[in-house]
């Protein structure tokens, strides 16, 4: 399948670097719409299916995806490792071209990055990121349009992300250097989100009037922020390999003093699930600067809109979303 460039739209969602501004943009606008009249959605591609295929075990993935596709008026269909065994029992590729003379899009949970960019490859139809190793995306968007609920904007806003350089941290980098944030990564040296990407994502984010940058100390992150997050302390783990986790990390943890070096308007945001106690205490997580549950929330719409979008092809055209909205 094509991926995004400046003049393409997108037919598959591998990983937020894969969009343009705009078409950010036409996903969050619409992701709003779509929360704010449901309703309005339910027939928009009724008769059609949604494949998920979840190597790793997956609890918000699942459910709002699931969701998001009834809303559509889709029909989803789950897939576990037992019933879909790809690489194993049959050839990515015959896989995908299989699944695509079923399903109108396909939503993958795996280990390898590499699993979805074969699998988008070979499918007619498009291909979600519901996570990989790498890549987050629909994550990415769902925490860009909490913040734009929040804030009302997301150009020159400023976010602290702590802990480790995982999947979460690539796809916040891509996405804040698209809409123009100024995002700072605090980790331990070693643990540093992949080079390339953050290379990529800071000279995206410069043409947009943003920046990305990299630092081991937290309390210069975390300095101005408008919005503090942070994942679980783990770097996803290879089949058949333990997870990797620096020694401590207890520098990182987001408690009161921390938060409190922020702005006194921040939130706080976390993609859980979360461990309270490590990567954040208690009082913070449930405290009243926490928008982790609408982030939770956000998953739903978001991915809604996506799934749209992708199978519709109908990118830049309003007068779509005016004639769903009569």
């Amino acid at each position: 399948m094509l991926h995004a460039t400046d003049v393409t739209a997108p037919t598959d969602l591998l990983r937020i670097a894969d969009l343009t501004r705009s078409q950010l943009e036409q996903i969050l606008h619409l992701a709003s719409q779509m929360k704010v009249r449901p309703q309005k959605w339910f027939k928009a591609l009724r008769g059609q299916s949604l494949v998920c295929f979840f190597e790793k075990a997956a609890t918000r993935t699942r459910i709002s995806f699931a969701v998001a596709a009834y809303r559509l008026g889709m029909l989803p269909i789950i897939l576990s490792p037992e019933v879909l065994q790809v690489g194993r029992r049959e050839e990515l590729a015959d896989t995908a071209k299989a699944l695509s003379s079923y399903a109108s899009a396909i939503v993958v949970r795996t280990l390898a990055q590499a699993t979805l960019d074969q699998l988008a490859e070979a499918a007619q139809v498009p291909v979600i990121n519901g996570l990989s190793n790498e890549h987050h995306p629909c994550q990415a968007l769902a925490d860009l349009l909490t913040l734009r609920e929040r804030f009302g904007r997301l150009q020159g806003l400023r976010l602290a992300y702590f802990g480790m350089g995982t999947n979460i941290a690539h796809s916040l980098i891509e996405a804040g250097a698209l809409a123009g944030m100024r995002i700072t990564i605090a980790v331990p040296s070693g643990y540093q989100p992949d080079r390339t990407i953050e290379l990529i994502a800071a000279r995206r984010a410069a043409e947009n009037g943003g920046a990305i940058n990299v630092v081991t100390d937290p309390f210069a992150a975390i300095a101005e922020a408008d919005a503090v997050y942070t994942d679980v302390w783990s770097l996803q783990a290879s089949k058949g390999d333990q997870a990797q986790r620096p020694p401590d990390l207890t520098p990182y943890t987001i408690n009161a003093a921390l938060l409190a070096r922020a702005r006194p308007h921040a939130v706080f945001m976390h993609s859980l699930p979360a461990h309270r106690g490590e990567e954040v205490t208690a009082d913070v997580i449930d405290g009243p600067a926490s928008v982790v549950w609408t982030q939770s929330a956000n998953r739903m719409p978001a991915e809604q809109a996506a799934i749209y979008l992708l199978i519709s092809g109908r990118w830049d055209d309003r007068n779509e979303e005016e004639r769903m909205l009569a």
